[in-house]
């Protein structure tokens, strides 16, 4: 185990450096020390572990998959309360196995990494972070997860406004809502939740949407006393429960594949809005135009019972701009507020958020400059020309029917894999080649056709470009089989020039990228 230096000592040395203290850098954590590999630390930017579920708070806020399927097959938990979680009982689930598994000494909170560059001659990277530290680590993984960087609309006059200004993420709870005037932007998986919330509490609520969005029933009901006994007395019954989860999430992917089934989803959600709202207009209004999946799909009990309220506006025109008092909609009808709310969800694309931050990987090469078409990264865990640099929940890898922690935990076994393997052939890293990448992303492209994301909407599932870089479109249960074990013949296993008479500094051949171009030409198949 690495003994940390005082802050005062500016570089140390680690065997693995991981950025992101939430399920993925745990998750990460463990396996590392599940394998013997106690040597690492976690970057944490914030004070605390947690990711997402330490920062959204907002009323209502809960996960949309099954509290047993969203945990670590590793450590299950009997405490969960209800069907799904409230944020509150994932954050404390965070910080339980973060305790039993003794995390905490190894993470060092406050210290955003800004810089990660690697070293042709050493094999090693040199990771710097915005507190003045800075780590050269053997291996390089970045756990910050795609949900970590609000995204704050752009809108004429928003920066005059007079009144409050929060977005979801980063909500106020010392802002008394009652009696106000409010309006909530966006219709997405955070403002389904907080905005049934606190339409009882709000003088008026105008609600701004976009794009409807399909939202089906939540399962709201709590575990009995009995069950919560038998879980805790028989912790056998923990993953029973759990494979049942699995598989029938597993299931929904069928609608996925087949927009014809999708369809016929399609028919009873349309049933179950006619049912809730009153309305016709509004029940318009409420109901998509897309197909069933293609964007995601959100669980809610109270989301269109909330619109029959007298005190709540769904307004559909766009946005002209904000004034000091207000909003003024394009046919010129301004509504007067206290408060703006921003449920516009996050910055997804790595590009964007990744804009300012240097990553430099062998010869050269950047991140932006590799990425320039759309984010890739073979099984969505390694970039080539990025030696000894994995991804958790990189691109390809996200999912519209399952649990992440599920991806996540395959995505860590075989990055442990991967580094025993460097150790056990006395190489200095692991690169994945170009060719190998060019043809998974070719699979992956491929697999996405005739499925409903490629049905004509937009998502925050694409790029700006049109190009689905998030979504892994199989089953889970694909992806583990595929994760399984490190296809060695897709990777170079390189020593650095010293050890190795004949290999040069820079790594050798076959180091070429998959360029924007080849990129481009694979999406475009």
């Amino acid at each position: 185990m690495t003994d940390f230096p005082t802050p005062s000592t500016h570089v140390r040395h680690v065997e693995v450096a991981i950025a992101g203290a939430g399920f993925g850098g745990l998750c990460m954590a463990i396996k590392l020390q599940e394998a013997g590999i106690t040597d690492y630390v976690i970057l944490e930017k914030g004070n605390e572990m947690g990711g997402t579920w330490r920062d959204n708070h907002y009323p209502g806020a809960a996960c949309d998959v099954q509290s047993h399927m969203y945990s670590y097959s590793f450590a299950t938990s009997a405490k969960w309360t209800k069907r799904y979680a409230p944020w509150n009982e994932i954050q404390q689930y965070i910080l339980d196995v973060t305790r039993q598994y003794n995390v905490r000494p190894n993470v060092r909170f406050n210290q955003e990494v800004v810089s990660a560059v690697f070293n042709d001659g050493t094999g090693r990277w040199t990771v710097k972070t915005a507190g003045g530290e800075t780590y050269i680590c053997r291996h390089w993984i970045l756990a910050s997860g795609p949900l970590h960087v609000p995204a704050k609309p752009h809108i004429k006059g928003l920066d005059q406004f007079q009144g409050k200004v929060m977005h979801s993420a980063e909500w106020d709870h010392h802002y008394e809502l009652t009696g106000k005037r409010v309006a909530s932007i966006g219709t997405g998986g955070s403002a389904i939740q907080y905005v049934p919330e606190i339409a009882p509490q709000v003088k008026q609520l105008h609600v701004f949407q976009r794009t409807a969005a399909w939202v089906i029933p939540r399962d709201e009901r709590r575990y009995s006393a009995f069950s919560k006994w038998l879980f805790e007395t028989l912790p056998v019954t923990r993953t029973l429960h759990r494979w049942r989860c699995y598989w029938t999430n597993e299931s929904r992917v069928w609608p996925i594949f087949n927009p014809k089934l999708a369809r016929v989803g399609e028919f009873f959600l349309k049933q179950f809005i006619a049912y809730q709202v009153k309305d016709p207009v509004l029940r318009q209004k409420l109901t998509p135009d897309y197909t069933l999946g293609c964007k995601r799909i959100l669980i809610s009990n109270k989301w269109f019972p909330t619109f029959n309220r007298e005190n709540v506006e769904l307004v559909t025109d766009d946005i002209r701009e904000f004034t000091p008092t207000g909003i003024v909609t394009k046919d010129g009808k301004e509504r007067a507020l206290d408060c703006v709310i921003l449920g516009t969800g996050f910055v997804v694309d790595p590009r964007i958020y990744m804009k300012q931050f240097e990553l430099r990987g062998l010869n050269g090469h950047t991140i932006q400059e590799d990425w320039k078409v759309s984010p890739t990264a073979y099984l969505g865990i390694t970039a080539s020309n990025y030696p000894n640099m994995f991804q958790l929940v990189g691109p390809h890898t996200g999912l519209g029917h399952n649990s992440i922690i599920f991806m996540i935990e395959a995505q860590a076994d075989y990055i442990v894999n991967c580094i025993k393997l460097v150790k056990a052939k006395d190489a200095d890293y692991i690169d994945v080649k170009p060719e190998a990448m060019t043809r998974f992303l070719g699979e992956v492209t491929q697999a996405l056709k005739g499925t409903v994301w490629s049905s004509g909407c937009r998502s925050w599932y694409q790029t700006a470009e049109g190009i689905n870089f998030a979504i892994w479109p199989k089953s889970t249960w694909r992806y583990w089989m595929e994760t399984r074990k490190v296809k060695e013949a897709d990777y170079r296993f390189v020593k650095c020039a010293g050890r190795l008479a004949g290999v040069s500094q820079t790594g050798g051949v076959g180091t070429a990228p998959m360029g924007a171009q080849a990129m481009a030409r694979v999406a475009q198949r």
